[in-house]
């Protein structure tokens, strides 16, 4: 759910800065202390490690949006002359 909408400056993204972490706050307090307390043992007992795999993914996902970026600009850039 989106209060304000993002395409409205400024504005948009700053009610996205205060609710989701409200949101995430009131998300943790609901969960029943029981659950939660295993969850954090199992996280400490068994942690989990990134695979290389991930980073690539990320490093290709980066270079597309990038390659997206540059060829904006260059379609636009007339418009900033």
């Amino acid at each position: 759910m989106d209060l304000i909408p993002d395409f409205i400056p400024v504005i948009g993204y700053l009610d996205d800065l205060i609710i989701v972490p409200l949101l995430i706050r009131l998300s943790i307090k609901l969960i029943p202390a029981a659950v939660l307390i295993e969850a954090r043992k199992n996280v400490k007992n068994n942690p989990q490690k990134l695979k290389k795999s991930n980073w690539i993914f990320a490093t290709v996902i980066v270079i597309i949006w990038l390659a997206l970026f540059y060829v904006a600009y260059r379609h636009f850039s007339y418009l900033w002359k």
